[in-house]
């Protein structure tokens, strides 16, 4: 079975991105022995996937892909965006920067956001990106158990639960990051054949 690797560590994204694809030997960080933290210091999602993925192809020389995603507060000009890990400092903790969204919009009417997610995948050395959005509401308290980061306070358009409260095949089909998840699996599968 061909090997993939995805650049990352974060078990919830790693599961549910393991839940989407078929057919691959799918490699974290971890697997492959990777331990360094990949900088993250351009002001683009494609631009910080791209960082990532080539890191880890000249560490590994396997077909890599990584993301780089991010909640966009419209009101907020699109912050956090690609600081969203890191939107109340470091070291990154997920409370802590949903706790500082949602006080940045306490006064704030317009708590219309999206997710965004923008995949770059390295394959046979030549780079493709894939992207995908989803479009939501901030509320204003935390609802629900799933998911991670910001998951527990945006509402996706369409639906009365949060990110946390989905169940994650409903989550993965209507996510930013399934929609890119599945642009790239929609690309492989034609390379595979």
């Amino acid at each position: 079975m061909q090997e993939l690797v995805i650049a990352s560590n974060n078990q919830g994204k790693i599961r549910e991105i393991k839940s989407m694809i078929d057919g691959l030997s799918l490699l974290s960080l971890k697997d492959i022995g990777f331990d360094q933290e990949i900088p993250e210091p351009f002001h683009t999602f494609e631009e910080n996937a791209l960082t990532k993925a080539q890191t880890i192809y000249q560490c590994c020389e396997k077909n890599v892909f990584a993301d780089d995603s991010g909640i966009c507060a419209n009101v907020l000009n699109g912050e956090p965006g690609v600081f969203s890990a890191r939107f109340a400092g470091l070291p990154s903790d997920d409370e802590k920067n949903l706790q500082k969204l949602l006080a940045e919009l306490n006064d704030k009417d317009d708590r219309s956001a999206y997710y965004k997610a923008v995949i770059c995948l390295i394959w046979n050395g030549e780079p493709y990106f894939f992207e995908g959005v989803c479009n939501g509401t901030i509320i204003e308290e935390k609802r629900g158990n799933g998911g991670f980061g910001y998951d527990p306070v945006f509402v996706p358009d369409g639906y009365d639960q949060t990110f946390a409260e989905l169940p994650l095949d409903i989550k993965n089909t209507i996510s930013h990051r399934g929609k890119a998840v599945r642009a790239m699996v929609a690309f492989l599968k034609e390379q595979l054949q």
